[in-house]
């Protein structure tokens, strides 16, 4: 079978009619523009957490290390945990003493300065860790949810192919340097939106000002906290590897934007270009309905099926931001890996529907079957076995002369 890339149209049903179809067509006419603000950050993203639309991207699918932003996917495995009811906040985990060396006040990194060998609630670790940014607090967390820092960090991949972000890697859950453990900004922005959608009661500690433990009071390291912007959220990072970064959360007049930002060369910059971002982002947007909940967005080949193809909707509306006041052109492709072969489910996400805003992309969403197609009868197979032996030939002799 081939990939099948189908562009869409203003008419919300395009049926493919032969593999590798594809037809540029846009949304509403007017000329593309190129994105009217530039960072000096080395990689970055901008995202509408409600329509997930994007704002502004640079290098947003390039991987980087990710420093202590990889805390953000240690505490989104301790929150589903807590959410199961497999552990509770209440519940202590040992400070090891390889917790404490390698993370604690002996390895001169941040820490929250536990004692070696004190127990320590797991609501203290996640301030320790999201707040103090400690290191020792996320090895001992790992620790006492896996049994051991290596074992976690494989779970920490596991879980970020579960939530469907294909190219983050993780190797421990702290942030230390490994050539393996690398991310991108567009996963990372859809794992804050994860968390702050799921984790609304956890997801609080992000924003929490300070925390004092073992005497010793650190204040938040998130600077947009502090910036009167509207923020309540993330986590900063900083390694030689990949210079100072940020994920960011602001929420003003009900709209919320999730910011992922790294490469920066000194904290103040990274500080700047955040504020810079999310402002421009909250001014200058508005939204655009593009089909409704449930709206037939296009349509996919089954291959020997009861019919030849199902159509494809999404659970939700979807929406894209759009600049103010511009006419930025918008195109749109329906991609998947087909024709499909049957059964196919109703409800089955069988392809993604991506919408470009200029050379921006802009979304990129699941699509699902909306009814379900059982296999065909020996001749509606045949038939299209026949058409796809046919359609081998016209990619083999024709897209390929």
């Amino acid at each position: 079978m081939s990939a099948l890339t189908a562009c869409f149209t203003s008419n919300p049903l395009v049926r493919l009619t032969a593999p590798l179809l594809a037809v540029a067509l846009a949304l509403v006419p007017a000329g593309a523009r190129a994105q009217t603000i530039t960072t000096s950050a080395t990689w970055a993203i901008l995202m509408d957490a409600d329509t997930q639309s994007v704002l502004f991207e640079k290098n947003a699918d390039q991987l980087m290390s990710p420093a202590s932003l990889v805390k953000i996917m240690t505490a989104e495995l301790v929150f589903k945990e807590l959410k199961e009811d497999r552990h509770t906040l209440d519940e202590t985990f040992v400070m090891s003493e390889n917790a404490w060396r390698r993370g604690g006040a002996p390895s001169g990194g941040s820490s929250m300065f536990a004692p070696v060998n004190s127990q320590v609630r797991i609501e203290d670790l996640l301030r320790g860790l999201i707040i103090q940014s400690g290191n020792d607090a996320a090895i001992a967390l790992a620790e006492g949810m896996a049994g051991s820092e290596e074992t976690f960090a494989a779970l920490m991949t596991k879980r970020a192919r579960e939530l469907g972000l294909r190219d983050s890697t993780f190797k421990n859950a702290w942030g230390r340097f490994d050539p393996e453990q690398k991310v991108t900004a567009r996963d990372l922005a859809r794992l804050s939106l994860h968390i702050i959608k799921t984790y609304p009661d956890y997801y609080k500690y992000f924003g929490e000002p300070e925390f004092t433990w073992n005497k010793i009071r650190q204040t938040n390291r998130n600077p947009l906290l502090t910036m009167n912007i509207g923020a309540d959220g993330l986590k900063t990072g900083n390694i030689e590897d990949s210079g100072f970064g940020l994920v960011g959360s602001t929420v003003e007049n009900g709209q919320r934007l999730i910011l992922v930002l790294n490469g920066a060369k000194t904290a103040r910059e990274r500080a700047e270009e955040a504020r810079k971002l999310l402002t421009w982002g909250m001014r200058g947007f508005d939204h655009k309905n593009i089909y409704a909940a449930g709206e037939p967005v296009g349509a996919a080949k089954v291959y020997g099926g009861a019919q030849g193809s199902v159509d494809l909707v999404s659970d939700l509306p979807i929406r894209v931001m759009v600049p103010r006041g511009s006419t930025d052109r918008l195109s749109g492709r329906i991609v998947y890996t087909g024709p499909l072969i049957p059964p196919v489910r109703q409800g089955d996400e069988v392809a993604r529907l991506k919408i470009y805003r200029g050379q921006v992309l802009a979304l990129d969403t699941p699509l699902k079957a909306a009814e379900t197609v059982d296999k065909g009868t020996l001749r509606q197979q045949a038939l299209d076995a026949g058409l796809e032996w046919f359609s081998g030939l016209i990619r083999k002799y024709v897209f390929k002369s």
